[in-house]
């Protein structure tokens, strides 16, 4: 399962390594880099412990030598350096003591005599504090994190120094997602009594949206990550989510289960469909995770026994934009899927009444046809119906209209603008976007050019 990490160390980070030990500084990876190249996982950063060292002017002078060096407060004794495309983190040997509830509110003591074994223990995980010495080519492993990486195994390493970063709970859950792991029980159990003594609370939201950001970028499987959630009790500071579970839906639509059930099957489906774009992939993934917020407020039994939801993407919306407020204060980010909370159903809905290219371009206006496709696609292929190849054909119809007509990512453009009106010498005012809503609905359904447009603005507003 194993292969020699020593391949996978970039060859700059090599004569880093080298340049240390030649003062005596004996640097050793540790973390993720050592995690994920024992899992054959392609890895850009790479973090380095700094042990015979308690003085970060040595580290720094032979750093720059290889570029710029960001230093991360001394009472740290961090170092960043950005080179060749690597990131590259050096730390000195050190030990942690929570002095608050803060996230920054440790005590950090920085000690060159510790041993690998001594400074492990302020990590999180066991498969986290496995270190790698490059010259003595040697698994540092004093916790047994390679016994929990073959067994799939998340593990904590000391109840006393785990309990002090709660965020530590949301880290279990975007690490079980992303390798598929099974949490250890004791694990578990301190992670709910951190969650029961509402010890999250205190957690900066733009930390916890980092964990989310990691769950949905680098999981297969984004669902196993939100069913721990639950289970761990989380979904209390996520009301919007929590409304979910229980939800009722029509069986005919939705034979998988309710709402909740559906809307981590869409996750999955959206893992299948990354574009490699980050910033991209997060907001639509957000966008699957928000696009039934809307159901528990309008689900409903008819007499015929049938389980309604009308309305429910419009109901969506502020559900969707309060959920993300707790997460991220980016509006831009928010907007982003707010719309294809609101219009997710569309691109189904056009395709089913084979709806006329007017309604394409209407539909450009409110948000990129190309994401909202996506995320229709997830949506419908996110069920256990039998008869998944309509979703397919659906999507395909409304993409070709759309991309024959160049308006299936950034939307169709008004041809007349502000500066047209004032052009014909209007001066601007209130009536500015009655007149242009006027002209674009001439556009786009009578597909009128420029001259024409104006044409008809002046006899109608008689300019």
């Amino acid at each position: 399962m194993y292969t020699n990490i020593k391949a996978n160390i970039p060859s700059i980070l090599v004569d880093i390594l080298k340049s240390l030990q030649e003062v005596g500084i004996k640097p050793i990876l540790v973390g993720g880099c050592v995690r994920d190249s024992l899992l054959n996982i392609p890895n850009k950063d790479f973090d380095v412990e700094l042990f015979n060292c308690n003085d970060l002017n040595i580290v720094q002078t032979i750093l720059e030598k290889y570029g710029s060096v960001k230093q991360v407060g001394k009472s740290f004794g961090v170092m960043i350096l950005n080179v060749a495309g690597y990131d590259f983190d050096f730390a000195l040997a050190r030990e942690e003591k929570k002095i608050g509830h803060g996230h920054r509110d440790f005590e950090v003591t920085t000690n060159p005599n510790l041993s690998f074994a001594q400074a492990s223990l302020r990590r999180d995980f066991t498969i986290n504090s496995i270190g790698y010495d490059y010259f003595k080519d040697e698994y540092l492993d004093p916790n047994r994190g390679l016994e929990d990486l073959k067994s799939r195994t998340l593990r904590h390493i000391k109840d006393e120094t785990f309990v002090e970063d709660p965020l530590r709970v949301y880290r279990a859950v975007q690490f079980v997602s992303r390798y598929e792991l099974t949490l250890d029980e004791k694990t578990f159990s301190l992670c709910k009594e951190m969650v029961d003594d509402d010890e999250l609370k205190y957690l900066p939201k733009e930390r916890v949206y980092e964990e989310f950001k990691k769950l949905f970028l680098k999981s297969r499987k984004p669902s196993l990550g939100f069913y721990l959630l639950k289970e761990l009790g989380v979904l209390k500071y996520f009301p919007e989510l929590k409304a979910l579970d229980g939800c009722i839906q029509d069986k005919e639509y939705h034979p998988e289960g309710d709402v909740w059930v559906h809307t981590l099957m869409t996750l999955d489906e959206m893992a299948k469909y990354k574009t490699g774009d980050e910033y991209r992939d997060l907001y639509l993934f957000y966008a699957l995770l928000c696009h039934d917020l809307g159901k528990p407020f309008c689900t409903e039994t008819t007499k015929e026994g049938r389980v309604t939801s009308h309305k429910h993407e419009a109901l969506g919306v502020e559900p969707t934009i309060s959920f993300l407020s707790r997460l991220t204060d980016e509006k831009k980010f928010i907007e982003k899927v707010v719309p294809l909370v609101k219009n997710h159903l569309a691109p189904f809905q056009l395709y089913k009444a084979e709806s006329s290219l007017k309604a394409v371009k209407r539909l450009s206006l409110k948000c990129s046809i190309e994401d909202l496709c996506l995320v229709c696609l997830a949506d419908c292929k996110g069920r256990t119906i039998p008869d998944k190849d309509k979703c397919d054909k659906a999507i395909t119809w409304v993409l070709e209209q759309a991309r024959q007509m160049n308006i299936s990512k950034e939307g169709l453009k008004p041809i007349v603008q502000g500066r047209d009106l004032i052009s014909l010498g209007m001066k601007p005012g209130k009536e500015f976007k009655e007149i242009l809503d006027y002209a674009l609905n001439l556009q786009i359904d009578e597909d009128l050019e420029k001259e024409e447009l104006l044409k008809a603005i002046k006899e109608k507003f008689r300019v």
